[in-house]
């Protein structure tokens, strides 16, 4: 239910910054956060990023399972990565499945564990990670690090979003892995020419 509300406020808010901001749009479906700024991504793909990202929510938020509440969800260009935690694999293949349904997806990764929920201290613990990285990213990067999505996961960081520089993604990967608690980087961020 409180995801549910949190998804109404999510598309009011969705559509209050769109009209308002030129440098940049929020999208906000799920438990994570994907902002797009500084013009590595243009904005018709952010706002069909966006479209997708709010398809996939509704379709995960009516399905039979409630997949909503245990899946996240990230966006880049059609590419859309999957993440958290289920108790088998068919509800992991239901997920993949709602995903592919939605005009747009042109590939699905598939990074959801089976297995038990995390508990309040696991997950208190990704998002003081979450927290570290995305603080020490503004601090050596800059305001540019928010255009990456980061999504921790019992230690384990996803990594996702555009860039035309590779050094930068570089620096960011580095003041991940330096990060206390973190366990394994994956990076799915699309270096762009």
């Amino acid at each position: 239910m409180i995801r549910s509300i949190i998804l109404v406020i999510g598309l009011v808010f969705l559509s209050i910054v769109y009209g308002c901001s030129p440098a940049g749009v929020l999208a906000s479906g799920g438990a994570t956060t994907m902002v797009v700024a500084e013009g590595d991504k243009s904005l018709g793909t952010a706002v069909d990023d966006a479209t997708i990202k709010l398809n996939i929510s509704r379709k995960l938020l009516t399905s039979e399972n409630n997949l909503f509440r245990d899946i996240d969800t990230s966006v880049i260009e059609g590419i859309v990565l999957l993440t958290g935690i289920v108790e088998n694999q068919e509800k992991r293949i239901e997920a993949v499945k709602i995903v592919w349904e939605v005009d747009g997806v042109k590939e699905v990764i598939n990074e959801i564990e089976i297995g038990e929920k995390t508990s309040i201290k696991e997950y208190a613990n990704d998002v003081w990670i979450t927290t570290q990285i995305k603080a020490l990213a503004v601090r050596d990067i800059g305001l540019r690090s928010i255009s990456y999505n980061v999504e921790t996961i019992r230690g384990k960081v996803y990594l996702a979003g555009i860039t035309s520089r590779p050094e930068q993604l570089e620096t960011l990967v580095n003041i991940i892995k330096g990060v206390k608690g973190v366990n394994e980087v994956v990076n799915y961020v699309v270096i762009k020419e």
